[in-house]
């Protein structure tokens, strides 16, 4: 009887290891959610609510122009551009979402940014967001920008007691370009960029990228029509100086660069526009020694600014 007393007492002897599953089940799972990812309470209701109104809405990319908004969808590209302090206003991640290093990321950099919503929303809806784009969970929403008025960033460098140093932009349709001019601007101590309204550039998540943050100091300002704005500017007592592969003069014997200027540069498969090419007063090129036959609208743009910052001394 003491035998199977024995067998029937439950007790067990020793017994294999469990392969490491029972240290996993110890250990954390991250910092809490905020309130607006935890399922059931009353403020992710509110967040999957305002989710639902945002899916019904046409979505625009590309040119990120007055009244429209911009989705950055994807992973690694939500985190680059949180990284590179593109502006945003929510951060739509998908529900049940594998937490990778990335996503962490994301939600790290977006609640130190402050002012950017966190949503949770079905993967359903993200698909309608995005319209079927390949999001990977994560949805970045960027605000329309806000552009300036030609007229202000002559007006800014005046009041300034500065001469204006401007880059008009000529049917440059790469918003990498766009981005790369803003940030060489800055850094030469210009006071601004134009681009035309339609046929060209805006200042799009990928600009903001390519700017590294200086799209944030230096305004960029849109014209219904580059011709009339350029001869604007020339009434206000602005020189405008064209890029052109065939110009008059090399950019280093321009004493015009000394006071106040704006500088025309076109696209660099077709160069300037006919009737932007005839408003400029003067038409200048870059010397390439090494051969190439033209630089884009960035680099090009660059090399001028910085003629331009060493004649001001």
């Amino acid at each position: 009887m003491a035998a199977n007393n024995r067998r029937m007492s439950g007790k067990k002897g020793a017994q294999v290891g469990s392969g490491g599953q029972r240290r996993k089940g110890l250990e954390g799972r991250g910092p809490t959610p905020p309130a607006e990812m935890r399922k059931g309470h009353k403020k992710n209701r509110i967040a999957n609510a305002k989710v639902k109104q945002t899916a019904r809405r046409p979505v625009v990319r590309g040119r990120g122009g007055k009244g429209t908004s911009e989705m950055v969808v994807g992973r690694n590209p939500v985190v680059e551009a949180l990284r590179e302090g593109v502006p945003a206003t929510m951060l739509y991640v998908q529900q049940f979402i594998d937490n990778d290093e990335r996503v962490r990321e994301a939600l790290q950099l977006a609640g130190e940014r402050g002012g950017i919503h966190l949503m949770e929303a079905p993967r359903p809806e993200l698909d309608r967001m995005t319209n079927g784009l390949n999001h990977q969970g994560l949805v970045l929403q960027v605000p329309p920008y806000e552009y300036a008025h030609p007229e202000d960033l002559v007006a800014a460098a005046f009041d300034e007691g500065e001469d204006p140093l401007i880059v008009a932009l000529d049917g440059v349709t790469d918003p990498r370009n766009l981005g790369a001019v803003v940030r060489s601007v800055s850094a030469f101590g210009g006071h601004g960029v134009v681009v035309p309204e339609r046929r060209a550039a805006g200042m799009t998540a990928g600009a903001w990228k390519t700017s590294a943050g200086t799209a944030a100091r230096t305004p960029v300002a849109r014209a219904t029509n580059l011709t009339r704005a350029l001869e604007a500017y020339k009434k206000a007592g602005v020189v405008v100086v064209g890029l052109a592969a065939d110009g008059e003069a090399e950019v280093g014997e321009l004493e015009a660069l000394e006071g106040p200027v704006v500088i025309v540069v076109g696209s660099e498969g077709k160069g300037l526009s006919r009737l932007v090419g005839e408003t400029c007063d003067f038409r200048v090129r870059i010397p390439m020694p090494g051969g190439a036959e033209s630089l884009n609208a960035g680099v090009a743009a660059g090399v001028v600014l910085y003629e331009a910052a060493r004649r001001r001394g």
